[in-house]
Parts: structure tokens; C-alpha cells; sequence
């Protein structure tokens, strides 16, 4: 019996009993998990569908087994909440506006070890687990890596029994539906809870008002104390739903907390009253508006506005919900950082340190020093940019208009602190300037990650490599002041779903090889090593590789009817679109190849390659959704070349997400992480492929730079300039006309592309990519890395020509990503930041 299988039977026979000990069963069915998850399923299937399970189909019983997994959960998150009162645990809040969930269903039955057990069941009831898994909507609650990291930390959370809470907005619908129409992207609504969410519960129990707009009147008291209390404006009511997230087989589930937008019902009852019908059906539309849509467009004031009020609803709405739960055992608020931990995921939830501040001055009467005090103990603040221009700010108006309250605490708070600072700095206007909480270059404007860094207590990037640029660059001046505070925490992911999950037959292999403990102790990935000599094994390896890219073209041919060659090397670039991510470098690299076979030029280190893209634009990014029309009219044309046939295919696989980034990534051989060195904080895409075995091509840029160094430099292909580099050439004046006009492959790609070469009906139609990398000074520097690019695909083409020394280095990756765990990552934030002990 192979170790998958045995350690199934153990899991048959050791699973837990359901909850539903009261619905009459079959007398077998006690002893037999298989029979006792069938009748669960037919009770879900009439008590909470209403549906003759002989008539149901595939979404029927999607909602079925979902429930009754979500019946099993239940059980145990009840006890893991018993147990956080009875031992007094010190809480951790997850403070994110994003969790990109993905689909619940299989990461569930996975966690609660009954996977075979319902593939069974299902099969006896005539169904395919893998079918019914497919019917499941991605959740709509995130975007990219900074959501896809909050659902992974909340895995391993649960998985390392740390008594966590993930707090965030559900959104009606996610960012949007992609698809693509004449090469270009087309937004549709992503309307994920179309059918319904069988994972969440909906608290109607707890239901808070969220106060916006108003007036600030300040008194002094009986005691002479000064008084501040916020009156006026409007109330929204925010409504928790609950998603239940298990640990893996450890019988622990925590809860993810999500956000409702609903009306305030007296609001509405003043127009009913007066007749005026319409507009309380207007305003309490206008009031829901917060939780409809993730990432409003925040390009015009009414979405600026929108964007402000949805941080601050969920975290006001929070933490009601923190300090109810505290004040149930405790009588103040003294001990509160020994007691609760808020982690804030970048900086869309720092509004929280002006909203805990005034619960603390204005509610609890606290002095402002010890209300200070608590809330720099409680708070921790992790950064998740490079770019200052990407550090949030609001409009001094815009924030005195929505939140009057925390526009005071905030100049408050900015008061003091500059105090300070001219104490310890006197006559250094640019240190005041650079450290105000008030920026005041284009117009004044509230920095949202300043404070975020002053109200905490602990500020880290997420590879060393950010973090050192956090410290030395970003917040220079912060670190001087308090060099205690920065720290570095490298980013992981679940090893539960990003590879033993999405690569079933792998990770088989994997345990087979090493036993099962590799899935909750990923450094034992190193056990791996002497495996990639040993020739059996590598071509078991390299037959699931094959069988996983045969799954992906099926996938692609299925999605968008594109044919694609397993035999050929899987290149592949999956993440949001935009220009610092240099797709626009991989479509120059495409065309080079095409100009090269076209020419009959092609050199021997040429391997046959299908180069996949996909990912989503912002839906107010021209440029980024230019690169995508240019990606399908490279790939039209590379098809109608004959002399490309069998040697280069280009694929978009539209509406990226985490269901089909599950299918992607176990099937590619080449993962491209290109961005310029010192912009990506740090990736998590780049560890999911290393993970599953594909090799990268990358810049010495956010975490590229310790994987390459665990995986080994030898089984990374590294390219292009590095961070000092990028630095000093742009310190030294960095033209990119130099690169065009000395480099001939260069030149020859450019004029083919702003020829209208790929668009001969709209000529003009790509010139502006063009124009932005000769004319508009190239900011991300694609020109300078060019040649280095070039010339390493080249290598990459020699070695994959050598299919089983590049299956060895394939096996090395994997092995040498144990340290790039979720699990990893969140045991250091527990024990450096949080002090919670596991």
C-alpha cells in the first residue's frame, strides 16, 4: 500500500463523527464515516435546499457537501472559541482590506482529513468530486498578492493554533470579471455570491452603527476634564458574516470576520415618515455602496470618498467588536497590548490608530499619554511597497469632511510628535517635513503609512531585501528615531494549498519519498535532495510535470480554445498587470524569438516554448490593457507564422484567480519574475511555482533574492542589474536611447512593434509603448535589462533541451523551498511580534 493510500485508511478510521448526531441514519452508518457522509449530504440536500436529491444537479450538491463540511467546522470552532476564554489567550486581529479566498470547498475537506472519504461518498451517489469542486465561485474579496498572503497567514494561523481573527469587508462583488474581446480586456461585474455563499454565517446579532461626517463639539466636564464628542453626520450599519478557516487535521478552526454594509433603520424611518419614499430607497442604496465593490475607481472624488469611508467602516466596525470581546473579562484597558495584537496589512487599515485613540480619549476618558501608550503596544504595521509614491494619502478636507473626529487626533498626534522631533533635531526643517504625518506637497494630505509607523510598535517588509529598503530608504528618518521597531518578516505561503492541494500526484510522490510530515514541516523538503540523482525518481517527476501540462493545456484549450503543445516549454507570467511587473519585457523577448525563426536566424539553444500570460488591469490603466492588446495581437501573429509552428505559441488565459492560478502553476516549467530590482516587496507567485517545481528566470528583486540563495544560484536563472545598479545608473542619468540604438535585437523589436507590424489595420496602435520607452525615459527600466534577458533565455532554451538535467533542477526547487512556508512566516510574527505563544 503506497504511503497516500495508508494514510488515508487512517484518516477513514480515525475521522471525527459528524455533529448532526440528532438526523435519524442509517444503523451503518455510525460505525462507517463513508455511509454517515451520505446521508448527511441527502439531509443537506432536502432540510437546507429543499431539493429530491434525484433531480439535484451539479450546484446542488456543491451547496450540500458545503454544508455539510460547514457543519463539521462548526463543531470544532466552537471548542476553539471555548478554549480561547478558558486559557485567557492573547488574540491576534489580522487587519486586512483583501483576503483572496479562492474556493473553499476542496481547502476545506483537505484540512478536515476526509478527502477520500467524500470522494466515496460522492461516487456512490453517482458524482465526481472533481466536478462538483468546479461548480464552486471564486470569493470576490481580494485582488492580488497582498489578499492571497492574508488567506495564507489565516491557514497557518489556524494551523499553528494561534488564537487568530482575520477582519475584513465582504464585498458584494469582487474588483471584476475579465474577458477578452479583440484582444482587448473587458471588465464585467464579478457577481461571486450570485448563488449564494455556503461557507459564511451572517451575524445579525452583531450589528454596530459606523458614524461618518458630523461635527466635533468640545466641553469641559464637572471634573475640568476637556470633552470632545463627535454629533451629527450619518450612520451606516455594518453586519458580520463569519467564514470558518480550519487548521489542517488538527481539529482547530478560527474565524474570518467580514463586514456588511447595511442601513441604518431609524435614517430610513425619518424619510418614510415624511413621505419622501424615494429618497430613503436612494439613501439606503447610497449607504450599502460601502461593501459593493472591492477597489471602487478612486480616480474622481466620489470614489476617493467611497475608498476612505470603506477603511474606516470596517475598522470601526472591528473594533466594536475587539473591545466588546475584551470588556466581557476586563475592566479597563491598561493591559490591552498584553491581551490583543492588531496586525495592520499595509496601510488601508492604519485609520485604526486615530479610531482607537478616540475609544480610548473620548469614551474611556483615558489621558492621551496612556491611550498613546496602549495603542503603540497594540499595533504592528506591515509594509508591503517599495515606492513611496505608492503610500497612501488622503486630502486634510476630504478626511475632516468623512471623519472630523480623527482629522483632530490626527493633527493631535502630529503635534506632539513634531514636538519631539524639534527636540531631538532642532533647526532640521527637512526632518519635520519628512516625519509630519502631514504632507503638504501637493496640497496637504494626511500619510497614512507615517502614521501607521509612529502609532506601532513593531514595522516590517516581507523580504529582506524590501525590508532593508523600508528601513534605509522608505522610513530613514523612522528608523533613527526607532531602530527597535523594523524587523524583517519574508513572506510564505500554505504549503497546504499551493502544493499538496493543487498538485495532487507531486505531492504523492513527494511523501511516498519523504513520508507526510513535509506538509505542516516544509523543511523537510530538503530530504528531497538525494532524490533528483536518482534517475527512477526523476522520471516519475518529470512524468507528473508532463501529465500537469497536458491538465493545462486541456484547461487552455477549454477557457479559450487555444491549442498548446505539452511537449513544449511552459513559460509562464501570471500576476496583475502593470508596468513595474514587465510583462511588456517577456512580449519583447516573444518577439525577438519570432523575428529570430521568422528569419531563419534561430540558434541552437532555440527549445520549443509557449509563452502564457495572464492577469488582470486596473480597470483606469491604459497602458496596462495596451500590453495586454498587444500580448493577443503578438500571439495572432506568432500563430499565422508558418516558421513558428511547433516552435513558439503565445497564450492569454483570461480572468486570472486563484482556481485557475491552481492549474497553472503545477503545469509550468518556467516562471517569470522580471520585475526591476528594488520594486517587488516580494512575491508570493514566485514561491508557489518554485514550490511545484518550476524553475525561475528572475532580477535580484524582493524575495527572488533568498530564494535563489536556498534554492541554489546554479538552479535560478538570474538577469539584469541589481538594486545598487539600478540605483547608481540612475543617479549617473539612465537614457534609454544608449540601449536602443547600441543593441541591434533592441532596435529591430522596438520599430517592429511601433511599426504596426502586429496591428497593420491601426498602425498607430502600439506607438505610445513605444513612445513610453524611448521617449518617456522608460521608468522601469526594460531597455537597460534587455540584453541580460536575452541572453539568459538563451541559457534557459540550452538547458531545457536537456529534459532530464533540467528535471533534476526541477526537483532541486522544490526541495529548496522549505523555508518559504506560511507557517514559517507567522511563527516569527508571533513569537518577534505578537508574543503569543503556540
Amino acid at each position: 500500500m503506497s504511503a497516500k493510500k495508508a494514510a488515508a485508511a487512517t484518516k477513514a478510521k480515525t475521522a471525527p463523527k459528524s455533529a448532526s448526531s440528532s438526523t435519524p441514519v442509517a444503523p451503518e452508518s455510525h460505525c462507517n464515516p463513508v455511509e454517515t457522509l451520505k446521508e448527511d449530504i441527502r439531509k443537506h440536500m432536502f432540510a437546507f435546499l429543499g431539493k429530491d436529491i434525484t433531480r439535484a444537479g451539479l450546484h446542488d450538491y456543491f451547496k450540500a457537501v458545503a454544508y455539510t463540511m460547514r457543519e463539521r467546522m462548526a463543531e470544532h470552532w466552537i471548542k476553539t472559541q471555548r478554549s480561547y476564554y478558558d486559557k485567557s489567550s492573547k488574540r491576534v486581529y489580522y487587519l486586512s482590506l483583501e483576503f483572496l479566498v479562492g474556493r473553499s470547498l476542496k481547502n476545506n475537506v483537505l484540512c478536515l482529513g476526509i478527502e477520500d472519504q467524500v470522494r466515496e461518498a460522492l461516487a456512490s451517489l453517482g458524482q465526481d468530486y472533481e466536478e462538483i469542486t468546479e461548480v464552486e465561485w471564486d470569493a470576490g474579496l481580494g485582488n492580488g498578492g497582498l489578499g492571497r498572503l492574508a488567506s495564507c497567514y489565516l491557514d497557518s494561523m489556524a494551523t499553528l493554533n494561534i488564537p487568530g481573527y482575520g477582519y475584513g469587508i465582504r464585498y458584494e462583488y469582487g474588483i471584476f470579471h475579465q474577458s477578452i474581446q479583440d484582444g482587448w480586456q473587458v471588465e464585467r461585474p464579478d457577481n461571486w455570491l450570485r448563488f449564494g455563499n455556503p461557507w459564511e454565517y451572517d451575524r445579525s446579532g452583531y450589528l454596530f452603527p459606523v458614524q461618518f461626517g458630523g461635527q466635533v463639539k468640545s466641553y469641559t466636564d464637572d471634573h475640568g476634564r476637556l470633552r470632545h464628542v463627535w454629533e451629527g453626520g450619518t450612520k451606516v450599519m455594518a453586519m458580520a458574516y463569519d467564514m470558518m478557516v480550519p487548521g489542517f487535521e488538527n481539529g482547530n478552526v478560527i474565524n474570518m470576520r467580514l463586514w456588511s454594509a447595511k442601513s441604518s433603520r431609524d435614517f430610513d424611518l425619518e424619510f418614510f415618515n415624511s413621505g419622501a419614499y424615494l429618497k430613503a430607497i436612494e439613501d439606503k442604496a447610497k449607504s450599502e455602496n460601502i461593501s459593493k465593490v472591492l477597489y471602487p475607481q478612486d480616480s474622481f472624488v466620489e470614489g476617493q470618498e467611497l475608498r476612505l469611508k470603506q477603511q474606516y467602516f470596517f475598522v470601526a466596525a472591528t473594533f466594536h467588536d475587539i473591545t466588546r470581546r475584551h470588556m466581557k473579562h476586563h475592566q479597563g484597558f491598561d493591559e490591552l497590548p498584553d491581551l490583543v495584537a492588531v496586525q495592520l496589512n499595509d496601510t488601508h487599515p492604519a485609520i485604526a490608530i486615530a479610531e482607537l485613540m478616540r475609544i480610548l480619549v473620548d469614551d474611556h476618558l483615558l489621558p492621551w499619554e496612556k491611550a498613546w501608550k496602549i495603542c503603540v503596544g497594540t499595533f504592528a504595521y506591515t509594509n508591503h511597497t517599495v515606492m513611496p509614491e505608492a503610500l497612501e494619502t488622503w486630502p486634510v478636507d476630504l478626511m475632516a469632511r468623512v471623519l472630523p473626529r480623527h482629522m483632530e487626533i490626527i493633527y493631535e498626534i502630529n503635534r506632539r510628535f513634531m514636538d519631539e522631533v524639534r527636540l531631538r533635531y532642532p533647526g532640521d526643517d527637512g526632518k519635520l517635513s519628512r516625519l509630519s504625518l502631514i504632507g503638504e506637497d501637493y496640497g496637504k494630505r494626511v500619510r497614512m503609512a507615517n502614521l501607521a509607523v509612529l502609532g506601532s510598535h513593531s514595522i516590517n517588509g516581507v523580504s529582506a531585501l524590501h525590508s532593508d529598503i523600508v528601513k534605509n530608504s522608505i522610513f530613514r528618518d523612522f528608523s533613527e528615531l526607532f531602530p527597535e521597531r523594523f524587523n524583517n518578516k519574508t513572506n510564505g505561503v500554505t504549503p497546504r494549498r499551493w502544493l499538496r492541494q493543487c498538485n495532487p500526484d507531486l505531492s504523492a510522490l513527494i511523501t511516498e519519498a519523504i513520508g507526510e510530515g513535509w506538509i505542516n514541516n516544509l523543511k523537510r523538503l530538503e530530504e528531497l535532495k538525494p532524490f533528483a540523482e536518482d534517475s527512477g525518481f526523476r522520471a516519475r517527476w518529470a512524468k507528473i510535470k508532463q501529465q500537469n501540462k497536458k491538465r493545462l493545456a486541456d484547461y487552455a484549450h477549454h477557457k479559450v480554445g487555444k491549442e498548446l503543445d505539452p511537449e513544449s516549454m511552459f513559460d509562464v507570467q501570471v500576476k496583475r498587470i502593470h508596468e513595474y511587473k514587465r510583462q511588456l519585457l517577456n512580449v519583447l523577448h516573444v518577439i525577438s524569438l519570432y523575428e529570430d525563426l521568422r528569419s531563419g536566424q534561430a540558434g541552437p539553444h532555440l527549445a520549443p516554448r509557449t509563452v502564457i500570460f495572464g492577469g488582470k488591469a486596473a480597470p483606469g490603466y491604459r497602458m496596462a490593457k495596451l500590453i495586454i492588446r498587444l500580448i493577443h495581437a503578438v500571439a495572432e501573429t506568432v500563430h499565422r507564422e508558418p516558421k513558428c509552428k511547433g516552435m513558439l505559441n503565445v497564450a492569454f488565459i483570461p480572468n486570472y484567480c486563484v482556481s485557475n492560478a491552481e492549474k497553472i502553476i503545477p503545469g509550468t516549467d518556467l516562471s517569470e519574475q522580471i520585475s526591476l530590482a528594488g520594486t517587488e516587496a516580494s512575491g508570493t507567485g514566485n514561491m508557489k511555482f518554485a514550490l511545484n517545481g518550476a524553475l525561475t528566470i528572475g532580477t535580484l528583486d524582493g524575495a527572488n533574492v533568498e530564494m535563489r540563495e536556498r534554492i541554489g544560484p546554479e538552479n535560478f536563472f538570474v538577469f539584469g542589474l541589481t538594486t545598487p545598479e539600478v540605483n547608481a545608473l540612475k543617479a549617473r542619468g539612465y537614457n534609454p536611447w544608449d540601449y536602443y540604438q547600441k543593441d541591434e535585437t533592441l532596435h529591430r523589436v522596438i520599430d517592429l512593434m511601433a511599426s504596426g507590424h502586429f496591428s497593420p489595420l491601426t498602425p498607430d496602435l502600439f506607438r505610445p509603448i513605444a513612445d513610453a520607452l524611448l521617449k518617456d525615459g522608460d521608468r522601469w527600466m526594460l531597455l537597460s535589462d534587455f540584453r541580460s534577458y536575452i541572453d539568459t533565455q538563451k541559457q534557459v532554451g540550452t538547458l531545457y533541451r536537456e529534459h532530464d538535467l533540467w528535471t533534476r533542477r526541477s526537483i532541486l526547487n522544490t526541495a529548496g523551498m522549505g523555508y518559504f512556508s506560511s507557517d514559517r512566516a507567522i511563527g516569527e510574527y508571533a513569537r518577534d511580534i505578537w508574543g503569543v505563544k503556540f
